[in-house]
């Protein structure tokens, strides 16, 4: 079984870099919500507890039972995570006097901690915090100061439990990575041998294991995600994988054909199915994003229950979910506190008697390019950009048409050409074009037109979780918003996106 590092999420928006930084040492880790703490197995070496957006001192700040892994594994609490511990072992939590957010200076106290070896003397930390510890309990024994925070770092004594009020996953804690490395390789032993080569030999064993002679159905997008999981499930089982790609009228120009041709050399069963008509009834008339993303999920599982009935005795839908959708779609306080639902995560309505395969649901999109370069996969199809899995339907704000769809399909058809033009695609991380509810006044020849607006938008990232947006040259985007508004007719304007992942998200809607 895999080495792994369990992080306890008390809803911090830092939680996902906390497990970034893990699996950049090469060793496994998972994330958990507090409140559904697993079952303590061999395989754990460590427990991380994450930082929080509420107070220790509030009635119901989220807690854990510490007895639960505190002196069986290393314990690393960060920030709340450091001031549970403190608070729940009979230390002192108060409101700090100022709120200490951005840089600080880290001065070492203990220099014989295992936690902070190799760290230099007033390293550079990031803070983002309100509450700080005034008394420490008996048994912590303080390893590190800032000018404004006494406890920065501790150790809790005879134990391998420590605290940190900075954050060592975030780029501005400048030596984040040798604490983390510290932490889980020097004190949790982890061996760091999960990697790509271990992770397709190990998930290709458990597919067969898994599915045995069983037949699979599954969706292809020409995507990055879909392309890995399918290669992954074909290497287990072979012709018993029926591949199915969708033409849901939500696709790039020329997509369907294009990705079609594309996997004809993979050695994949893929049939190509055109319902675009289908999706479009469904989603006549709405507006609303959630209800669009639901009626093109509901329009799947049907086109995807009448494929299955045409493959006798298929038992599995393989799907190419990936880590942060399942990030993203679950809440430490519950659904009705997630950002937006995935259409591919969750259960299966109980009349499609299918059961779901998920090979990637535990790997950040860098991890599934590592793997599907493992696999040899063409690397054209690894450089893609991600796309949606409801397509250009959340680019487009408001009711779908096909009116709509075929200009935002020529709109963005001219700028992912000119991020190849002129070699800009391979540094942005996703690209795409918004086509928004409003109209404006414009000129062209003498003649006035009241026409629709685009967006562009760019950004770079690493996983997706966060993101900044492109700084692509004024020159090429002068050039794209003149060619965008000569040749698409019903297009006057246009606008870029330069908001970041957070606030923003990545897509519109």
């Amino acid at each position: 079984m895999t080495e792994q590092i369990l992080i306890l999420d008390f809803g911090s928006q830092y939680t996902q870099l906390i497990a970034r930084r893990v699996r950049e040492l090469n060793v496994y880790c998972e994330i958990h919500p507090y409140n559904n703490f697993p079952e303590l197995t061999p395989q754990i070496k460590g427990v991380i507890l994450s930082g929080s957006p509420c107070s220790v001192r509030d009635e119901n700040s989220p807690s854990v039972d510490l007895g639960k892994f505190r002196g069986i594994v290393p314990v690393l609490g960060v920030c709340y995570g450091a001031q549970l511990m403190a608070s729940v072992l009979g230390g002192e939590v108060k409101p700090s006097q100022f709120r200490e957010y951005g840089r600080a200076r880290l001065e070492i106290n203990d220099t014989d901690s295992s936690l902070l070896t190799g760290i230099s003397g007033s390293s550079q930390v990031w803070m983002s915090h309100g509450d700080t510890i005034v008394r420490e309990p008996e048994n912590f024994r303080i390893i590190a100061s800032t000018e404004s925070v006494r406890v920065a770092a501790f150790k809790i004594e005879d134990e391998l439990t420590y605290g940190i009020q900075f954050h060592p996953e975030v780029t501005h804690t400048t030596e984040g990575k040798t604490l983390m490395q510290n932490f889980v390789v020097n004190i949790c032993g982890c061996s760091q041998d999960w990697t790509a080569e271990s992770f397709v030999e190990q998930t290709v064993q458990h597919l067969r294991q898994r599915l045995g002679n069983d037949r699979v159905v599954m969706a292809l997008s020409g995507g990055v995600d879909s392309t890995v999981a399918a290669t992954l499930v074909h290497q287990a089982i072979g012709p018993n994988l029926f591949c199915i790609f969708v033409d849901n009228g939500l696709l790039r120009k020329d997509e369907f054909e294009e990705v079609l041709h594309s996997y004809q050399d993979m050695g994949l069963n893929i049939k190509g199915v055109d319902a675009k008509d289908h999706f479009y009834k469904a989603l006549a008339g709405l507006t609303d994003p959630e209800a669009k993303r639901k009626a093109i999920g509901k329009s799947f599982i049907d086109i995807f229950d009448q494929e299955a009935h045409l493959i006798e005795e298929v038992k599995w839908l393989g799907q190419g979910t990936i880590y942060p959708d399942v990030i993203e779609s679950v809440s430490i306080n519950g659904p009705s506190a997630t950002i937006k639902s995935h259409h591919n995560v969750g259960g299966l309505p109980d009349f499609m008697k299918l059961k779901i395969v998920e090979p990637l649901n535990t790997l950040f999109k860098d991890e599934v390019r590592a793997v599907g370069k493992t696999l040899g996969i063409d690397p054209k199809i690894l450089g893609r950009h991600p796309f949606p899995g409801p397509g250009l339907a959340i680019r487009i704000l408001g009711e779908i048409t096909p009116e709509k769809v075929a200009i935002l399909q020529q709109v963005d058809a001219i700028f992912i050409g000119g991020l190849r033009k002129w070699n800009l695609y391979e540094e942005v991380w996703q690209a795409g074009v918004m086509l928004l509810p409003v109209q404006s006044v414009g000129v062209m020849g003498d003649e006035r037109t009241y026409e629709s607006v685009v967006a562009l938008r760019a950004v770079t990232s690493i996983d997706g979780m966060t993101a900044d947006w492109a700084h692509l040259p004024y020159v090429f985007l002068a050039e794209i918003s003149n060619e965008i508004i000569n040749r698409v007719k019903g297009v006057n304007r246009v606008v870029y996106d330069i908001s970041s992942k957070p606030p923003a998200t990545i897509e519109w809607e």
